[in-house]
């Protein structure tokens, strides 16, 4: 019985970890890519790459961020200088969640 709880919780951290990494994880690679190659993009490239990383943050349940990076989205279109600052803002917010842990095995002390 013990070991079926024990693949459980493997399992639902599992199932966190790949959750995670599908959202926030490559939400910021995204975002670190297209924050460092700035300079060789068009605006709609950077328009259209922003809102799918928005998209992924909302789906991640960061709301604010997603938020943050849809306005910058729209904003790069008009204004590169509050498009930089809300992009800072938004990778801000992304930074402040934590990836899922691991949860602490429970200890059971061993008498001889």
């Amino acid at each position: 019985m013990t070991l079926e709880i024990s693949r459980q919780k493997a399992r639902e951290y599992v199932l966190q970890r790949f959750k995670h990494i599908r959202t926030c994880a490559l939400a910021r690679e995204l975002c670190l890519l297209v924050r460092t190659n700035r300079a060789v993009l068009n605006r709609e490239d950077v328009h259209d790459m922003c809102l799918y990383i928005s998209k992924r943050r909302e789906e991640a349940g960061c709301k604010e961020a997603s938020e943050l990076c849809a306005k910058a989205a729209e904003a790069v279109l008009t204004d590169e200088a509050l498009h930089l600052k809300l992009c800072e803002q938004s990778c801000r917010k992304c930074s402040e969640s934590r990836r899922p842990r691991r949860p602490a095995p429970e200890r059971t002390t061993y008498v001889a």
